[in-house]
């Protein structure tokens, strides 16, 4: 059985492929990458290292050909780049004659309000369209996406959101990965769709587990969008990503992301990472 990752060089395929290589021999495993060089570290492992850009689908041919299991890792960029780039897998996959598709999507994507939806609704849409057996990953929201708010607290800075009491079920990124990997390796998850969710937190719940950690009261500051996005600008975040960066902050006060399901721990077959012990690892990351 021969197994293929995606974007297997970024922060969540390189923890999937990681820990692959602790079930898996090397010689089941080959990942598809954008840049080979970048994964010389792998090939060194022994790893069949492939060239795949979702930009160019004959590469994608190439890349899953003698697949039988393929996890597609949702790319980044905007709704309309990221709904081509996942067809082109798509697609290609099927000419592969690949026989399994794992792919890592959004919290209740098909219901969800969420400004980053349409990739995944379109993404899923398409897997089903194949017949290819599937199993959906939707990732409910990685703790490391609050690191830069992890360090303005570390720098005196408190809490700054416009979430408002919108729930988010947060988890660390190595939860999610080994979750895919278990899907990967394991059995009975053909045509499922797990919402992988943590236990849902409001912000001040995050912000008080983080001054658990570093033994300080962490202050909220709840302010509207328009101040949302003069803090992010400070912030020197980019001017394209600020809409994005505020539409987040909107759709979770309105819930996109307070999806309460058991699925996680069922699919790890572990308990997931307590939310404080998380927290504690990306603390001065």
């Amino acid at each position: 059985m021969k197994i293929l990752v995606t974007g297997a060089t970024g922060k969540l395929g390189s923890k999937v492929v990681a820990s692959l290589l602790q079930q898996v021999p090397a010689s089941d495993l080959a990942v598809s990458v954008r840049n080979p060089e970048k994964a010389e570290d792998l090939r060194a492992q022994g790893v069949d290292v492939r060239h795949g850009d979702f930009d160019a689908p004959e590469t994608l041919d190439q890349a899953f050909q003698g697949i039988d299991r393929l996890l597609i890792i949702s790319t980044d960029g905007d709704n309309e780049t990221r709904i081509r780039q996942h067809e082109n897998a798509v697609h290609a996959a099927e000419r592969a004659g690949v026989k399994f598709i794992a792919y890592t999507s959004l919290a209740n994507a098909t219901e969800s309000k969420n400004l980053m939806a349409p990739p995944h609704v379109a993404t899923e849409a398409a897997i089903i369209k194949t017949g290819i057996p599937y199993t959906f990953l939707r990732n409910n929201w990685y703790l490391e996406n609050e690191i830069g708010s992890i360090q303005a607290v570390e720098a005196g800075a408190p809490w700054v959101t416009s979430a408002g009491e919108g729930k988010v079920g947060w988890a660390l990124q190595q939860d999610y990965a080994d979750a895919a990997v278990a899907v990967l390796t394991g059995s009975g998850h053909e045509n499922k769709t797990y919402e992988l969710s943590g236990p849902l937190l409001t912000q001040e719940q995050l912000a008080s587990a983080l001054g658990d950690v570093l033994d300080k009261q962490v202050p909220v500051k709840q302010v509207s969008d328009e101040e949302y996005a003069e803090v992010m600008k400070s912030a020197g975040v980019p001017d394209f990503a600020i809409p994005i960066v505020v539409g987040i902050q909107e759709s979770i006060r309105n819930g996109s992301l307070e999806v309460a399901n058991s699925d996680f721990e069922q699919v790890l077959g572990r308990p997931l990472t307590p939310i404080n012990d998380g927290l504690a690892q990306l603390v001065s990351k």
